[in-house]
């Protein structure tokens, strides 16, 4: 019997930014293009769509549009950046995989936890805003709206505790319902807008545009999130990008729709409105159509929840597993498999920052936290890009424009910065604690 040569697929070598087809392939999860794509819009299309409307108004009138616009076009480039990463990589690390690849543990961990322990003030915020929707069409006062935020969080660790798989069912659900929702929303207020409402276009300046696009990072943020569940996908080449392009697409019309018709229906009332999308309903339906704004306000806010949570207990995971947190976490690291210590750490962090967040009730100052902790996420994420994927290939050039895009969100995060330079420090502490332990 004469010895088999290699085949000729193999002779041709696999892609150099890809492992060894000689090395047996990780177990693939079962997520498909439609699950991926529920759990990319409820990640970006999140709670911004209940409050930054207003809050972009306030900051830049009329051009508030135009920051959303913007973004948008940013977005484009930083999704495409992480999709080609997350397709390469499906790993749980996600971003911090990327980082470890590119510039070693101390950036993995730096990242890590930027992520694990930064975004998570997030989470407090989306449920006040949901809960203050609820509140304002139900009735209610403070403890109302507090207990009902609290509940908001713990729901949507139940569903996850069942796994990716699981989540994204019910994401896929929700998120069908929303964008239903919201498109009966915008077409019931279409017809009451009034052009003289976008005069002055920029009644604060350039300098306000700018403020309208920090605060809607919030918004657009959340293609990082994401990249820790693509090896929860079947087929991670292939169907990463197509729910990417799905999502991006989706996201983008909604926010930019949203904005704008909120900009010429309500006016200058837009930049005083507590909960805009309420007043839009009511505007076009009358009083009766709040009901219909607590149904999209609860969706919305399960949604975030099923695809951050998600992503948050596969991280935890990933650091247990990489050294970055105690190995006990590191239990459901596996494709498929469900990392419920990772999801236990992730809900104590969540409540700390509750206690926090709902204890002061003001909101624009955490978002802008939040905002300072994912742009320096997306910084040194699509930075990763730059040393993993292949020189000037498409993905390649996306990620250098994405560097720039990056660096420009960095300027507007200004002395917002420090929260995440002091989360960056605790890392490297730990680590230099960490090293002299490994070593002995």
């Amino acid at each position: 019997m004469t010895e088999r040569g290699p085949s000729t697929t193999r002779a041709r070598g696999p892609e150099p930014e890809l492992p060894d087809p000689r090395v047996p392939e990780p177990p693939r999860g079962r997520l498909g293009v439609a699950g991926g794509t529920a759990l990319y819009i409820a990640a970006v299309l999140g709670t911004g769509i209940l409050v930054l409307p207003a809050l972009a108004a306030a900051a830049a009138g009329p051009g508030a549009i135009l920051a959303v616009a913007a973004l948008a076009l940013i977005s484009i480039p930083l999704a495409s950046t992480f999709a080609a990463l997350a397709r390469r990589h499906p790993d749980a690390g996600g971003v911090a995989t990327f980082a470890r690849r590119a510039f070693g543990p101390g950036a993995a961990r730096v990242i890590g936890y930027w992520f694990f322990f930064g975004t998570p003030i997030g989470a407090p915020i989306a449920a006040l805003m949901t809960a203050r929707y609820v509140v304002a069409v139900i009735g209610g006062d403070t403890i109302s709206t507090t207990l009902i935020a609290i509940g908001l969080m713990v729901i949507p660790v139940v569903v996850t505790a069942f796994g990716v798989r699981f989540a994204a069912s019910v994401q896929l659900v929700l998120s069908g319902a929303l964008v239903a929702v919201l498109i009966f929303v915008l077409a019931a207020a279409a017809p009451h807008a009034r052009p003289e409402n976008l005069d002055p276009l920029l009644p604060h300046g350039w300098a306000g545009v700018g403020l309208a696009m920090s605060l809607y990072i919030w918004a657009f943020a959340g293609w990082e999130a994401v990249a820790g569940i693509g090896g929860e996908f079947r087929h991670p080449r292939r169907d990463i990008p197509r729910a990417t392009a799905l999502a991006l697409i989706i996201v983008s019309v909604a926010y930019l729709a949203i904005q704008a018709v909120t900009v010429v229906v309500l006016g200058e009332k837009a930049a005083t409105s507590d909960v805009p999308l309420l007043d839009l309903v009511r505007v076009a339906t009358g009083a009766g159509g709040g009901v219909v704004v607590a149904v999209i306000a609860a969706i919305v806010v399960t949604g975030v929840f099923n695809a951050y949570l998600a992503a948050f207990s596969k991280l935890g995971a990933a650091m247990g597993r990489d050294g970055d947190l105690p190995a006990w976490f590191g239990r459901g690291v596996e494709n498929g498999a469900v990392a419920r210590r990772g999801l236990l750490l992730s809900a104590v962090v969540m409540a700390v920052y509750s206690v926090v967040v709902l204890a002061s009730g003001d909101l624009p100052p955490f978002i802008l936290v939040h905002t300072s902790i994912a742009a320096a996420v997306y910084g040194l994420g699509v930075a990763s890009a730059l040393r993993l994927l292949p020189a000037r290939s498409l993905g390649w050039w996306m990620a250098l424009l994405s560097c720039v895009l990056a660096a420009g969100l960095l300027v507007l995060a200004g002395w917002h910065l420090v929260f995440p330079a002091e989360v960056a420090l605790v890392a490297l502490a730990v680590g230099a604690v960490q090293r002299p332990r490994r070593a002995h």
